[in-house]
């Protein structure tokens, strides 16, 4: 077997890795462990980078691999913002919001699959900040959790950013879908 093939397929196996992840991290959360659920948190975003990394790097992108990946993203923040909500560590109306955003962006990209046939998805940059704040905000109520350090007015600043861009992001799609549908396969215009 040579080496081209392993490192084609190192992307897909670190992306099935970190949907592996999502059941460990959900049995550290429900026992209360933050500290070991952190640290599945982290391992599983590095391991995001990375295989994003060598996809791009060493022209690894493949079909599956754009179809899991932004699904293990999704199965471990969902996963994670169940988990917390149920623990009373982020308001239920939080998950609410967060999760009807995400049922909304995949139910429309699902009718322009079939009104237009193949759609290439890319995120827009509202959505990507909007990712990024939903991972801080669970970083930081994590890291409170271990009761060491307290970050409790950046963490109610990174709790409301994420609402604002939850909300500006599916706004953003509902006009790029709906409202002005000239590329509808391409929202980051």
């Amino acid at each position: 077997m040579s080496r081209m093939p392993l490192l084609y397929q190192l992307p897909n196996m670190l992306t099935l890795l970190r949907i592996g992840a999502v059941p460990v991290l959900i049995l550290f959360l429900h026992s209360g462990r933050y500290g070991a659920a952190l640290a599945v948190f982290l391992i599983a975003g590095i391991t995001d980078g990375l295989d994003g990394w060598i996809a791009k790097r060493f022209d690894a992108v493949t079909r599956l691999g754009s179809i899991l990946d932004p699904l293990a993203d999704k199965m471990l923040i969902v996963s994670t913002y169940v988990m917390l909500a149920l623990a009373g560590d982020i308001p239920f109306w939080l998950l609410l919001l967060i999760g009807f955003r995400d049922l909304g962006i995949i139910g429309g990209v699902l009718v322009l699959q079939w009104v237009h046939g193949d759609v290439h998805m890319r995120p827009s940059p509202v959505s990507k900040l909007n990712t990024f704040l939903q991972i801080s905000l669970v970083v930081l109520i994590m890291v409170e959790r271990l009761d060491f350090l307290s970050f409790a007015l950046l963490t109610e600043a990174v709790l409301w950013l994420v609402v604002a861009t939850t909300l500006a992001s599916a706004f953003h799609y509902v006009y790029c879908w709906v409202i002005r549908p000239t590329d509808a396969s391409e929202p980051s215009r």
